[in-house]
């Protein structure tokens, strides 16, 4: 029996989903997990998060009354190199997960018990799938209080797509508002002066959109240009990368917060031997949410930019749209995935790369830094592979996959961030952001360090 942050216990049927509070929303689960459990018998998450939020708003106000464009001189560096005039730069990243933090190795008993799965060879199929994931910790909004007021969740066949939705659609703004908090404030500037929302998310369904709960909520201004990004799936946080560095670069002064946020509630289901892709799912997928502040031409001495968006590309390959399907249904949303997804990827990313690269006059692929979304171990073993990479080149994504695991659109920030700690100790200049999803899509960006 393990303590809960509640003060109940949890028997091996809830193993998969023991609480750990968060007390940070930027720690990674791999750093200091001493502060990460707490056996208190409170919701400490929540407090935590009020205070937060009190927190935001007071610095809100004050940053608003020293700095009316810009941030905070605790955040100002000096950069190693100096941005482009009229290129689009970031200047803060944040992030935010659920409650429930999930280690691998905890996640087939709980699993199996909680949907009431009798399989022995389905069961045996999972544990095989999360050793070769190489994913060690996940978080989730899916937890012992939900499927105790959702039970017909783990039931085969229930229509279960409106309680999915109840659940989505209010999670995924809390996990967006959160990140975005954080973000805010590494930034030091002031939500005044964000003038551009990208929201990504293949999570939620309804009109209005989570854009425009999350704009409230943080208290931007009503005339806060607004773009949502519905169901890009996997390639969605590169691809709000290029719409907010064309928003930042066709509107001078303008300052766009790119929030992404993602669960694996609308696809939770029983495990079925015909929809062998839902146990990949299972071993894979995590849920949470990230921030960007994007803007060209940053403000000497207050704002802190460490990358450059210089140059982006988006591509489909013909005749691949069935290699990644998605389609909802009364029960939520069923993922087929082609098993030649890898290869299709591995034939056609020297060519995509190199039309990158020539912006720069750049041909050597081990010249470059990498941030490649981590759809799965095998894609990352392919791309390696076929551009003769050094090891280490994808030292930042394959993290961030172990971390926590494929969070769909989240995902390359999270690599970003572990990529911007890497290159302040030193780097190339040049570097690439990529990820891959249905269409089949590419999406690309040249990076530049600063």
């Amino acid at each position: 029996m393990l303590p809960t942050t509640k003060g109940r216990n949890i028997t091996g049927r809830h193993f998969q989903f023991f609480m750990f509070p968060i007390f940070n929303t930027n720690l990674s689960p791999r750093t200091g997990l001493s502060l990460v459990y707490n056996p208190l018998c409170c919701d400490i998450s929540s407090i935590k998060f009020t205070l937060y939020r009190i927190i935001f708003f007071l610095n809100r106000s004050k940053m608003s009354e020293t700095y009316s464009n810009g941030a905070s001189k605790h955040y100002a560096t000096t950069s190693r190199r100096a941005p482009t005039s009229g290129k689009a730069t970031l200047l803060a990243i944040g992030k935010a997960f659920p409650g429930q933090l999930i280690p691998q190795e905890c996640l087939v008993e709980g699993y199996i018990r909680d949907t009431k799965c009798d399989d022995a060879s389905i069961k045996e199929k999972l544990e095989r799938l999360c050793k070769t994931t190489t994913v060690k910790t996940r978080y989730t909004v899916m937890s012992k209080e939900i499927l105790d007021k959702y039970p017909e969740l783990a039931t085969e066949g229930s229509p279960t797509i409106r309680q999915r939705l109840e659940i989505a659609n209010p999670a995924v703004v809390e996990m967006a508002l959160k990140a975005s908090m954080a973000c805010i404030n590494e930034w030091g500037g002031s939500v005044g002066d964000i003038t551009h929302i990208v929201y990504v998310s293949s999570s939620e369904v309804r009109l209005p959109g989570g854009d425009v709960y999350l704009a409230s909520q943080l208290g931007l201004r009503n005339d806060v240009g607004r773009v949502m990004l519905y169901f890009l799936g996997c390639y969605g946080g590169v691809t709000g990368l290029r719409v907010a560095k064309d928003i930042a670069e066709n509107n001078p002064g303008s300052r766009v917060l790119l929030a992404t946020s993602e669960t694996t509630i609308l696809g939770f289901r029983p495990p079925n031997k015909a929809r062998p892709y839902d146990l990949v799912g299972a071993a894979l997928f995590g849920d949470g949410a990230a921030a960007v502040i994007i803007g060209a031409n940053p403000v000497a001495g207050k704002e802190s930019p460490f990358m450059e968006l210089n140059y982006s590309v988006q591509q489909f390959l013909p005749g691949t749209q069935d290699v990644i399907n998605g389609q909802l249904s009364e029960e939520g949303i069923n993922f087929k995935l082609g098993r030649d997804l890898p290869q299709k990827i591995e034939d056609n990313i020297q060519e995509f790369c190199s039309k990158l690269m020539s912006k720069a006059g750049l041909t050597d692929f081990n010249d470059l830094f990498w941030a490649v979304h981590p759809g799965g171990p095998a894609i990352l073993n392919r791309l390696e592979s076929k551009l003769k990479l050094n090891e280490e080149k994808l030292k930042c994504s394959r993290r961030a996959l172990m971390d926590y695991g494929n969070a769909s659109s989240n995902t390359i920030i999270y690599v970003l961030e572990y990529m911007r700690d890497e290159l302040r100790r030193g780097g190339e200049e040049w570097g690439l952001a990529l990820a891959f999803g249905p269409g089949i899509t590419f999406e690309g960006i040249l990076l530049r360090s600063l």
